[in-house]
């Protein structure tokens, strides 16, 4: 007699490259559509794909940007002084995390804000062996209002967060699939870099990040991974050892 038991579908396990990452994505990548604020189902995608990834035992810390909100240099470049308007797009940074934050632990992933300016109220201060504990019991981590100090952006911060946390790479989720030599939208002929140094994305002046974070990130020797947010199943896919993305190292 034949068996006719059909066959159990196979799990397919997924062994990724890193334990413990930090994301950095821009403020603007949670506006959608929109010219300002957040666009809810934005950040909910977003959030679905750092789910995807937490889903693999990744540990995740992560750190969003204000420019959707609040942008201190162009409020300073505008007349207001520079110190007052860095702060104010702090507070904007902390806004975007409790958003993500939300959308995170609606998906039933448990997550907490750590601001560098204290709230008591609405989010943790900034303990580095608190973090570290949040991330070690599987705890996404929001890193919130950039260093604490003006004169700094969230690059830096998230350069300086992961170096703190040990991460082993920095991804950071951009428009594009990758670090260009010049702007593929604007150019036909723009060259994709596989991998490239440190040093020559500050020679060529590439904006990979602000030059104070791709140095922090070179004296670590810390990669920056640069792939599109907008790709479904990007982030995950890379980690999965996939994906079309650039390397900045060593």
């Amino acid at each position: 007699m034949s068996d006719t038991t059909p066959a159990s579908p196979v799990q397919v396990s997924v062994d990724p490259l890193y334990d413990r990452v930090m994301l950095k994505i821009s403020g603007e990548a949670l506006m959608g559509d929109q010219g300002f604020g957040l666009h809810p189902p934005t950040v909910e995608r977003i959030a679905r794909e750092v789910k995807s990834v937490h889903d693999l035992g990744v540990e995740i810390c992560m750190v969003i940007g204000g420019g959707n909100i609040f942008r201190g240099l162009q409020g300073s470049a505008q007349g207001m002084e520079r110190t007052t308007a860095d702060y104010m797009g702090m507070l904007a940074t902390v806004m975007n995390a409790l958003a993500m934050q939300s959308a995170l632990e609606s998906m039933g992933v448990f997550t907490r804000v750590i601001s560098a300016i204290p709230m008591d109220q609405v989010c943790e201060p900034y303990i580095r062996r608190r973090a570290v504990r949040h991330l070690e019991k599987k705890r996404v981590v929001i890193f919130a209002a950039g260093t604490g100090n003006p004169y700094f952006t969230t690059d830096t911060a998230a350069t300086l967060r992961a170096n703190e946390m040990k991460c082993e790479a920095i991804f950071k989720g951009t428009k594009v699939d990758g670090v260009y030599d010049k702007d593929p939208k604007k150019h036909e002929d723009a060259k994709r870099y596989e991998e490239i140094s440190y040093d020559e994305v500050l020679a060529q002046h590439l904006g990979v990040m602000d030059a104070s974070a791709i140095a922090l990130a070179r004296e670590n020797s810390t990669p920056i991974i640069v792939f599109s947010l907008d790709e479904p199943g990007g982030f995950r896919g890379i980690l999965a050892g996939e994906g079309t993305y650039t390397r900045v190292g060593d």
